[in-house]
């Protein structure tokens, strides 16, 4: 297949690359740097990240386009200037993709297009799954408008999937690493009240769910890309600090994280259990359904 990747150089694109690199598919990555044009074996394209270009022609006779593109959520306070180039780097990047998919004259198969689980927005409720409806809040905004962005694609004949992500784990990147500074220091313990439901996924399950879609032609429509068994914030926690050997004990009152963070403090603060109903459905078999192995997996190395 020949697969044309927006926002390929992040933790999830990085990963999805290599795994389609490593089973002989033709990867064209559409980035904003400039550098060598092909480096191993993935061919790389200049675009602006705003509108149409040259880079459109790759588009032509495509079998899929992955949009992954957006900033990092968690890089940097929430001020109005930083939320407004949040939403931009999604909602811009996704339309000109749209509007390029107009421009070609056969366009991809399929399109996979990010967004994430901050859809439903925060929420106590439990089993929210790809029948729930929108939430409230900043989050849930960028995620609908996001989405909204490539309805268009369906009338050029496209299956469309939205992949709604999780707290997609990393040992170096993402909250886990943030989340793993404290308990290094022996100063971990619950973020405000610990009952705020996080629903993660293994990067490993990450990129295998986002192949099964890809390659399943039935498969359409969003799709939750969690674990089947979210946990709360205090269980992660200790989960967290029985596969490093630390204690869980500090709690971290709410007041000065959001005094810290700002409103950027409700990604740790609030949360949502959300269940991959579709995933399921579809036959998709999780290779790390459960936090404690997950975590052994990613952690006990070092």
């Amino acid at each position: 297949m020949k697969i044309i990747l927006a926002g390929g150089s992040g933790m999830i694109g990085s990963r999805l690359s290599a795994a389609l690199r490593a089973r002989g598919d033709e990867v064209v990555l559409l980035t904003r740097s400039a550098g060598a044009q092909i480096s191993d074996g993935i061919k790389r394209v200049i675009w602006d990240g705003r509108m149409p270009g040259e880079w459109c022609s790759e588009l032509n006779g495509a079998d899929a386009l992955v949009n992954l593109s957006g900033e990092n959520l968690g890089r940097g306070r929430w001020t109005a200037d930083r939320k407004t180039a949040l939403l931009s780097s999604r909602v811009d990047s996704t339309r000109a993709l749209v509007q390029a998919v107009y421009e070609v004259r056969q366009p991809p198969r399929v399109y996979l297009q990010a967004s994430a689980i901050g859809y439903y927005g925060s929420s106590s409720r439990t089993n929210l799954d790809e029948n729930s409806p929108p939430g409230a809040g900043f989050l849930a905004e960028i995620c609908q408008k996001w989405e909204a962005e490539t309805a268009a694609v369906v009338n050029r004949g496209m299956r469309l999937v939205i992949l709604r992500t999780g707290l997609v784990l990393d040992r170096k990147e993402g909250a886990l690493g943030r989340m793993l500074l404290p308990y290094r220091f022996f100063l971990g313990g619950p973020l405000g009240r610990g009952k705020q439901w996080y629903s993660w996924i293994h990067p490993a399950d990450q990129v295998q769910a986002m192949l099964f879609l890809l390659a399943g032609d039935s498969h359409q429509g969003a799709f939750n890309l969690t674990a089947p068994h979210p946990v709360t914030q205090d269980e992660f926690g200790r989960l967290l600090a029985a596969v490093i050997r630390r204690p869980h004990w500090l709690p971290v009152p709410a007041a000065g994280l959001k005094l810290l963070l700002g409103e950027m403090s409700s990604l740790v603060l609030e949360g949502q259990h959300v269940i991959p109903a579709r995933l399921l459905e579809a036959g998709y078999q999780f290779s790390f359904p459960y936090l404690s192995e997950a975590l052994r997996d990613l952690l006990q190395a070092g």
